[in-house]
């Protein structure tokens, strides 16, 4: 009981003066009933404080009783919530139910607080981390916030009950979805890795200028960031198609004569979704003082447009109101990535190819690439099955290379929202100082460095995410992750997102953000533009802006469907999920620079593809993991770049065509 007291001392009167016998009565009270220690009780006393108003509110008797009632007043509301919803009639042997009283089939992302119970949790013979808080900030009564308030622990339910499917049971593992260039052959997995690391890699951007200061963007250097992308346009338009500067003008002013305009395609209406008739054209203000201008699409036979988009446009604006568009004029793409003749030889050497005694690059083991991106578990489990899976195949294929992209540790898994994360007890960090760095280091460095064991010669790539919650930089373009806290082996190369990479001799550009699903959500198309495969047609817009990041501005995510009053009833927390979370004053990290890719890996939640467009190998692996089963992964096989007699004599440099000498497999993991 002395013990106790000191305890509470400890945390409730930290500048030495001790706390009052009755005080000291009524929090003891507090811990017996609620089943918790002083220090999450004084995190529960800090919320209250807070809910209250005031962050130094005393402590004495009556402040006490009122925060011991503030208790448990939460508690019987969460207790009448419980039994209403248990009251419900369901058909008899219709429906499972989850033994722990929260979430049936996981339809609520098990976000249902447990009854009340000790502070660490612990699961199977683990223990888990253990939350520096099980209460939520209380609720104030004239506040209808969506937060649980609740004495127990904010669990994510076990699904006892609930038949759900092992991982290892899953159907369709291994299966192919979709193969590009189906005539060239997987090779046989060789029976030993190779003595030496068969791809080399270099970084085509600069690493250093992504650690800029987030949270630090000035209006005027973002305006100066969104202008100057127009003026480069103007510069690149005028270029290509022979113009004077006499042909562009000012859409804005009343103009009888035919011009030519370069802006940015944005809405009349920050809230309303893109449509043909709320279209308008933002300019510059060197070139139009930053004003917009309805567009009139009616004599357009074709079009395809979305916010951000930068559009050169050809019309008249007879009566000041309207720009009347005649035509689109073309945006010049950047040139192929080529190597010269030297380097390709030397490539071909050292994967075994002798070009010299034959032209034949199938004589030389194909390249193998494994591509996969986050999240790599389901929301019904942390344990990284699907990753460890993964990890396998390349182990038992000796691949050359593994790209992951993030988010690796997701913030928006309901696990790592509550805090409901384990490690097991053989884990070197005790469980009440384990952080999120030791669950990344338990299960994904861990398995990565058994795999790096297994295949020294591997190379593997991390583009981090913006829901990593292991990032210190919650921003787009996104800083590396931090290697050394992380403890990965040195096969493993951490990279910005986005990142340009020179693999061998072809040149590869990853981005975790999910640019497509933005396109999908915000486009609109017209005429022969619809006819066009929607991915195929999402791909070619980023090739032809350039950008891995067109659009601006980004829509929110919007939460899973549901009525939004369920959360109030059940005791849900409600998080709103991530959107892209864009640093506009630093966009330019995100453009192509002198040549487009040869390869673009674009993770998205649409379906998995491999498609070319532009000469561009477009691949979006899929998710690894879907939110309750296994998703997709993608394999490459690259064959060596083939050299010509006609290539040798002309000494250019060569095309790498990547989209014809590699097969791309989307595979069920």
């Amino acid at each position: 009981m002395a013990d106790l007291d000191a305890e509470l001392n400890e945390h409730f009167a930290p500048h030495g003066d001790a706390l009052r016998p009755e005080v000291l009565m009524e929090l003891n009270s507090i811990l017996r009933i609620h089943n918790i220690d002083p220090e999450e009780l004084s995190y529960k006393w800090e919320s209250y404080c807070m809910k209250m108003g005031a962050e130094e509110t005393k402590l004495d008797l009556k402040t006490a009783r009122d925060f011991k009632k503030d208790l448990q007043e939460i508690l019987e509301r969460e207790t009448r919530a419980k039994q209403a919803k248990a009251m419900d009639k369901r058909p008899l042997g219709g429906t499972p139910r989850v033994g722990a009283g929260g979430d049936v089939l996981g339809m609520l992302d098990g976000l249902i607080p447990n009854t009340p119970r000790a502070g660490v949790m612990r699961t199977g013979g683990g223990s888990t981390v253990k939350r520096k808080s099980a209460f939520e900030t209380p609720m104030a009564k004239a506040s209808k916030m969506n937060f649980v308030s609740s004495p127990g622990e904010l669990k994510t339910p076990d699904l006892n009950g609930v038949p759900t499917a092992n991982f290892e049971d899953r159907p369709n593992a291994g299966q192919i979805v979709e193969t590009l260039n189906d005539h060239i052959p997987v090779p046989d997995a060789p029976d030993e890795p190779a003595p030496e690391p068969r791809i080399k890699l270099k970084a085509n951007t600069d690493l250093s200028k992504f650690s800029y200061k987030t949270m630090a963007m000035k209006l005027s250097e973002a305006s100066e960031v969104l202008d100057d992308r127009i003026d480069e346009f103007i510069t690149l338009v005028q270029e290509h198609h022979k113009l004077e500067d006499g042909d562009f003008g000012n859409p804005c002013d009343e103009n009888q004569s035919e011009i030519v305009a370069v802006g940015r395609i944005a809405s009349d209406s920050l809230d309303g979704k893109l449509n043909p008739a709320s279209v308008v054209l933002e300019t510059s203000r060197r070139t139009g003082s930053g004003h917009r201008i309805p567009l009139k699409l009616e004599n357009i036979p074709s079009f395809e447009l979305f916010p951000g988009k930068i559009v050169a446009v050809r019309g008249t604006n007879a009566s000041g109101e309207f720009f009347s568009v005649n035509s689109f004029l073309t945006i010049p793409i950047l040139p192929p990535a080529a190597s010269e003749v030297v380097k390709l030889d030397e490539i071909n050497a050292r994967l075994g190819q002798s070009d010299d005694l034959d032209p034949d690059p199938t004589d030389a083991r194909p390249l193998n690439i494994l591509i996969a991106s986050g999240p790599y578990t389901t929301d019904t489990a942390l344990n990284y099955s699907p990753l460890r899976a993964l990890l396998t195949k390349a182990q038992e294929t000796n691949a050359d290379m593994l790209i992951l992209s993030g988010p690796f540790l997701d913030a928006e898994h309901p696990k790592v929202q509550t805090g409901d994360v384990s490690l097991p007890e053989s884990w070197p960090v005790p469980p009440d100082r384990a952080t999120l760095t030791d669950v990344f280091r338990y299960h994904i460095s861990t398995p990565i460095i058994e795999l790096t064991q297994a295949v020294p010669t591997i190379s593997i790539i991390m583009c981090p995410s913006v829901r990593d919650v292991i990032s210190k930089h919650a921003a787009w373009p996104q800083d590396r992750l931090q290697k050394k806290d992380l403890g990965l082996p040195k096969q493993v190369s951490i990279v910005t997102n986005p990142v340009t990479l020179s693999l061998n001799e072809f040149v590869a550009g990853i981005s975790s953000q999910d640019v497509l699903d933005q396109l999908r959500a915000c486009e609109i198309a017209g005429g022969k533009a619809r006819q066009e495969n929607v991915l195929a047609r999402l791909c070619r817009q980023v090739v032809e802006q350039r950008h891995f990041f067109p659009v601006y501005p980004p829509l929110d995510r919007q939460p899973p469907g549901g009525n939004e009053d369920d959360g109030d009833r059940a005791g849900e927390v409600k998080f709103a999920p991530l959107g892209a979370m864009l640093d506009v004053s630093y966009l330019k990290l995100g453009e192509w620079l002198n040549v487009r890719p040869d390869v673009l890996i674009t993770p998205s939640v649409l379906p998995p593809f491999a498609k070319v467009i532009e000469s561009v190998l477009a691949i979006n692996p899929g998710t690894l993991s879907k939110k309750r089963g296994p998703g997709t992964y993608a394999r490459m096989t690259v064959l060596p770049p083939k050299i010509t007699d006609s290539d040798r004599e002309k000494d250019e440099l060569v095309a790498h065509r990547m989209f014809a000498r590699s097969r791309v497999d989307i595979i069920r993991i």
